[in-house]
């Protein structure tokens, strides 16, 4: 039968944690003015471009109030023309001594007057302007829209508790997740650095699988959410960033973040080279005069068709690659040495 010689190296292993997927921008789309809604441009979940029409909110009104302040506005440059006639008129009846200073005074102080309505009216005029603009709403990033709520017809404005609809700007995309304070401690120790931002900056990329299996092809960078472990769960909160330029993400998705833990030299033992007895693993140990003894070893981890060892087993040690079920304690074979570099290289670690 073939064995193999136990062999003791370095590895690195990957755990898997449960992640939910947040635009970097979810941006809440609001009323800025008091109408009904006359139109909707866009679906749910449609890709718009910033600038590009969302909702359109009645306008009579605020199209009323700009005429009415343009309305406004020429009356205050008549007066202010009147009033600059009025101080053409007096100045060389003042110079003549024909009337006194005062009423010079008191005309030039009414053209001041007309000048600051005219100010005035310009100013509301660009209020109603900015107002008649806001009844087209439009968006303010590219993004992807998220629940429309409101129908057309329904009365909205600034008071109204629920927005028109959020939009999500997903050029870049945040993945949430949490350890636990046994993968936290562990991975403290993993990289240098004596706070936990440096610790964090030396952590290489993250892998995000998506929740058909799929492993998204751009890796992701991670970020420290929370200082702090959260009452109850005894986790702290991370995220990842990943690039999204085609738009595959979206917000509200799932998935689960692989981080790559380096593990120190561990022994190597094939999967196919074990067997399980009363939810313990095995393996049969090549001992003196060729018989075989099943001892018990702990895994302290897996990664692909492998199991690793801290300890319980010892560097070199031979054992039954494959045939076990043919085998019982003390049973005896004609061992067939198998490289390990062999099994490695048709199942790689």
């Amino acid at each position: 039968l073939p064995v193999i010689a136990v062999t003791q190296m370095g590895s690195t292993i990957y755990q898997e944690y449960s992640a939910s997927l947040e635009g970097s921008k979810d941006i809440e789309i609001r009323p800025q003015v008091d109408g009904y809604i006359e139109r909707i441009y866009v679906d749910e979940g449609a890709r718009v471009r910033k600038g590009q029409p969302l909702f359109k909110i009645n306008d009579r009104l605020y199209r009323e109030q700009v005429t009415t302040a343009k309305a406004a506005l020429a009356a205050a440059k008549a007066n202010l023309a009147s009033a600059q006639i009025n101080v053409s008129k007096i100045t060389p009846l003042v110079q003549a001594n024909i009337v006194s200073d005062v009423q010079q005074k008191s005309t030039e102080a009414a053209y001041d007057a007309a000048l600051a309505q005219v100010a005035q009216a310009q100013g509301v005029v660009r209020n109603a302007q900015i107002n008649l603009g806001y009844t087209l709403v439009t968006a303010p990033a590219d993004g992807y829209i998220g629940r429309i709520p409101m129908k057309t017809g329904s009365l909205v404005g600034m008071s109204t508790p629920e927005a028109l609809t959020v939009l999500s700007e997903l050029k870049t995309v945040y993945a949430y997740f949490s350890l636990s304070e046994t993968d936290f401690l562990r991975f403290k120790e993993q990289y240098a650095g004596t706070t936990m931002e440096e610790k964090v900056a030396k952590m290489p990329p993250v892998e995000l699988v998506l929740a058909d299996g799929t492993t998204y092809p751009l890796k992701g960078k991670v970020q420290l959410v929370s200082g702090l472990f959260t009452d109850g769960t005894g986790s702290i909160s991370f995220r990842a960033v990943f690039p999204n330029p085609d738009g595959q993400l979206r917000s509200g998705n799932t998935g689960k973040i692989r981080l790559p833990l380096a593990l120190p030299a561990s022994f190597v033992v094939p999967q196919e080279a074990t067997f399980e007895l009363q939810d313990k693993v095995f393996v049969f140990a090549l001992g003196d005069s060729n018989k075989v003894a099943a001892v018990p070893i702990q895994p302290t981890g897996r990664k692909g068709n492998y199991y690793l060892l801290k300890d319980g087993i010892k560097q070199g040690t031979k054992i039954v690659f494959s045939g076990l079920d043919r085998l019982r304690h003390g049973t005896v074979i004609q061992p067939e040495l198998l490289s390990i570099d062999s099994v490695l290289k048709s199942s790689p670690l």
